[in-house]
């Protein structure tokens, strides 16, 4: 597998998920409490079955960490017949995935055409983080309302799979569905005047069938058995933070390829290609092992790019934090948005953790052999450190050591969001956020060779390398992924493996109103409508990757038109009834008529194609929610 390539899909893994042809659907505001009649059959009924691979992600939305319950998945067939995939509850931290995959379960079930995807999530022991309103420490969000200011306790959050892009299950034919609960559209955060946040959630869920580009995925779980001489091996899986000791396969089993270039990092040691593979034979049974690759959809297999095992994996022998470096002070690091894995198989987040290296200690990065040191770590780079957690004083910041010569840091993919400035020469980026958390976290003091040189959030230089970026213009959104500049050393601070512009992919257009807007268009008939944001309440944003624009500071009012084709979905939901349209001129005289009854307008939700210049969205899918 081509290793750029491997690398700039990890980048990109919420990207493609994002592409016209993936979107299937978008349902606002959990509308799909009733459901909607559906013409047709189902294509089953003879009792046939196949598996079907499921894999959760979500967009990005800026929390340290959004942990619930999911506590069941179902799908539903034309027919109406559910069928739950979800063995056994989960507890998932949403904020961990947005630039991956992980496969959730390998669900064996009835040959049908599927119309819906529901997912039952449990808020009443949620751990979610949030940055400050001083965008400095993160803190607890400890109340969570809907949209009418109810408390949340539990959601029922569904897609709908229709028409040409229903999910059909064939006898013998492995499916892929990758459900994605997108963060950033989904919750707004507010604070009082004592700094203590109110979460507003409004669920937002997108599925995806797997198209022929390849998405990075992880899968997790104990190792069942190796075949060195046809180059797979199997694991069971176990998605997230259940345990990997456990011999439990209720979630199924996900065979793996690998090729030459496949890299292993077992026991602490490398190795690639088929010297890794029959390292990985020789280990028991059971051991446990991560994967991250991309699923091949046109020959239904999952191919891995880099193995982790035995003590390579969190939760063996060593003490394990996973972050971005905020701050370096000669062999001192400060590692935040940390996930702590303790050696007995804990794991608690941790906002702060201080991190002690030495020249011992070994450090590696993502798909390569190559040889690295503790000099190669800077200001903003993602580390996975495995160390020993020291004993401290309460109430003082958690340290690791990890000066030992058994002791790691492996270097992984980091990525930068934000605006182009520049891509003359170096590129130049204002950015917003490091792997989601704001630039204003970070202290880029000694990053360069002077102080004159320190990287500057506001115009970070880039080194993009072959990269072409010549066609991203000024302002344009942008998310680059790669590895931080070796610390001191300064100018360049960013060596890029791959940079997308975000302007050419879909973005999701979100706007409230607080209260309902009786008068919510400045205009609106077939060709489109105009917003009027008077009143408008905590969703006024638009987000394409993790990159949000605010649409009270673009100086034009939003546009939302549909596409030119007949492949638009609108949904208009009024109380507890709701529409489906494909003609959105259908769509807006019935929306007209509602609000000329007395009715106003809550939200709309628009996917589609977002204009940084006309602030126009042209939408493949408009849901609408009125009261």
């Amino acid at each position: 597998m081509n290793k750029q390539f491997y690398a700039m899909s990890i980048l990109a893994t919420q990207f493609l998920q994002r592409q016209w042809r993936l979107f299937l659907f978008i349902l606002f505001f959990v509308l799909v409490a009733q459901g909607c009649s559906n013409s047709g059959s189902d294509s089953a009924g003879d009792g046939t079955q196949s598996e079907l691979l499921i894999s959760l992600t979500d967009g990005p939305g800026g929390f340290s960490t959004y942990t619930v319950d999911v506590l069941s998945l179902t799908l539903t067939t034309a027919s109406g017949a559910v069928v739950e995939t979800l063995p056994l509850n989960t507890r998932v931290d949403f904020a961990q995935y947005a630039d991956m995959s992980e496969f959730l379960t390998a669900a064996t079930v009835p040959s049908a055409r599927y119309v819906k995807a529901s997912m039952q999530l449990d808020y009443r022991n949620a751990d979610i983080w949030v940055a400050s309103a001083s965008n400095q420490q993160p803190v607890k969000v400890e109340t969570i309302v809907d949209s009418d200011g109810n408390p949340v306790e539990m959601l029922d959050v569904s897609v709908h799979l229709e028409k040409r892009n229903s999910l059909i299950i064939v006898p013998g034919v492995p499916a892929f569905l990758t459900l994605d609960f997108n963060l950033d559209a989904s919750n707004q955060v507010e604070f009082d005047a004592q700094g203590s946040p109110t979460l507003t959630v409004e669920p937002l869920l997108v599925a995806g069938l797997q198209s022929e580009r390849p998405k990075i995925h992880r899968v997790r779980g104990p190792l069942f058995e190796v075949d060195a001489s046809n180059n797979h091996f199997e694991i069971v899986i176990h998605p997230f933070h259940h345990r990997l000791d456990h011999q439990d396969q209720r979630f199924g089993r996900l065979p793996v390829a690998v090729d030459d270039n496949t890299i292993y990092d077992i026991n602490g040691e490398r190795y690639q290609g088929q010297t890794g593979l029959e390292v990985l034979a020789g280990m028991p049974a059971f051991t446990a092992t991560i994967v991250k690759g991309d699923y091949r959809v046109l020959q239904h297999r999952f191919v891995a790019g880099q193995v982790f095992a035995g003590s390579s994996v969190p939760g063996g022998t060593l003490d394990v934090v996973t972050g971005n470096v905020t701050q370096r002070v000669d062999n001192t690091l400060t590692v935040q948005g940390v996930t702590l894995i303790r050696s007995d198989g804990t794991v608690v987040f941790n906002d702060s953790v201080v991190v002690e290296v030495a020249e011992e200690t070994v450090v590696r990065k993502l798909l390569t052999m190559a040889d690295h040191n503790i000099a190669d770590i800077s200001v903003g780079q993602k580390v996975r450190v495995f160390g020993v957690l020291q004993d401290v004083a309460p109430g003082s910041p958690l340290v690791l050591d990890a000066t030992g010569n058994d002791n790691r840091v492996f270097m992984d993919m980091t990525v930068l969001r934000g605006f182009a400035v520049d891509t003359m020469g170096p590129m130049v980026v204002d950015l917003q956020t490091i792997n989601f958390r704001d630039v204003s976290l970070f202290d880029f003091s000694g990053t360069g060779v002077d102080a004159d040189n320190d990287a500057d959030p506001a115009n970070y230089e880039v080194d993009s390398g072959l990269l072409d970026v010549s066609a991203i213009v000024s302002g344009a959104p942008v998310a680059v992924g790669g590895f931080a500049a070796p610390f001191a050393q300064a100018p360049l601070d960013f060596i890029a493996q791959t940079v997308v512009d975000l302007s050419a992919l879909p973005g999701v257009m979100v706007v409230s109103w607080n209260p309902a807007a009786i008068s919510p268009f400045e205009s609106i008939d077939n060709s489109g409508m105009i917003l009027n944001l008077t009143d408008a309440g905590l969703f006024h944003h638009v987000g394409r990757a993790g990159v949000r624009v605010d649409l009270l500071n673009i100086g034009l009012p939003p546009t939302i038109q549909p596409v030119s084709d007949e492949t638009g979905l609108y949904i208009l939901k009024d109380n507890s009834t709701t529409t489906l349209f494909t003609d959105f001129g259908f769509f807006v005289e019935a929306l007209q008529a509602l609000l000329s009854e007395g009715s106003a307008l809550k939200s709309v939700t628009a996917l589609g194609h977002y204009d940084d210049f006309t602030a126009t969205i042209t939408a493949e899918r408009i849901a609408v929610k009125l009261e």
